[in-house]
């Protein structure tokens, strides 16, 4: 089957579900402007199945809807990581094969991200669901700067520790200030002559490796994302260099 619709009670129903806020005080004003956003998006039968008052003339809004679009899945077209996953052992078998030294890791959330639940869960030995950070390899050196990092300390924090590779953390995503500061980042490392010789990777819940490839790093990670994978992705980049 490749022309599929949303799938809520029986395959290809359309029903879908989407949660909002609306500048509207709670009552049915609300419902009925929730109702016509939907329909005004192509949705049809739209039904307010929650409303939470907010406050201050705010209202939350949780809405089934059924959408009579199609997408075929033999025209989709999505960019991927060219590295393999790999076992712990096989990324330290394929570290000890390629390097002679250990790969230097350094890794921050910057800006004024102070949610380090994202950069800890990929470098803190404890790691992530099972899956041990990148403090637990013996082929990395790691080194976690925190949250609240500027790029500018970013970038001189990588050269007094002879990085190879940067890992940049984004959880604060309102307005899309993650996507500007990350941009920056690049910017500047290549204005001060070190982008070509570092990895530069990225990862947040609203991030991909296309979003990460579109602003200059070499590769992104979206959430639930295994330190293994990070692993992996970084051994086999450099070993490719």
């Amino acid at each position: 089957m490749s022309l599929v619709r949303a799938y809520g009670d029986t395959l290809n129903d359309g029903q879908i579900m989407l949660a909002f806020s609306l500048p509207v005080p709670f009552g049915e004003e609300a419902n009925e402007a929730a109702r016509q956003l939907c329909r005004q998006m192509g949705l049809d039968a739209p039904q307010v199945y929650h409303a939470h008052d907010l406050g201050e003339g705010f209202t939350y809004v949780v809405v089934y809807a059924r959408s009579p679009h199609v997408v075929d899945t033999t025209q989709l077209r999505v960019t991927k990581m060219a590295s393999a996953p790999m076992s712990r052992d096989a990324i330290e078998a394929l570290a000890a094969e390629k390097f002679t030294r250990k790969i230097r890791v350094l890794g921050a959330c910057t800006g004024d991200d102070a949610h380090t639940v994202g950069i800890d869960a990929i470098l803190n030995v404890k790691g992530y669901h099972g899956d041990k950070g990148l403090e637990a390899y013996h082929c990395l050196t790691v080194r976690n700067l925190g949250a609240q990092v500027s790029n500018e300390r970013l970038l001189d924090e990588a050269r007094a520790f002879q990085a190879d590779v940067v890992l940049v953390s984004q959880i604060v995503t309102q307005k899309d200030c993650h996507r500007s500061n990350l941009a920056a980042l690049i910017d500047l490392a290549e204005a001060d002559g070190v982008r070509a010789g570092l990895l530069f990777v990225c990862g947040g819940p609203r991030l991909s490796h296309q979003v990460a490839l579109e602003l200059g790093f070499d590769a992104g990670f979206g959430a639930g994302t295994l330190p293994s994978q990070v692993a992996g992705f970084l051994v086999q980049a450099l070993a490719a260099r």
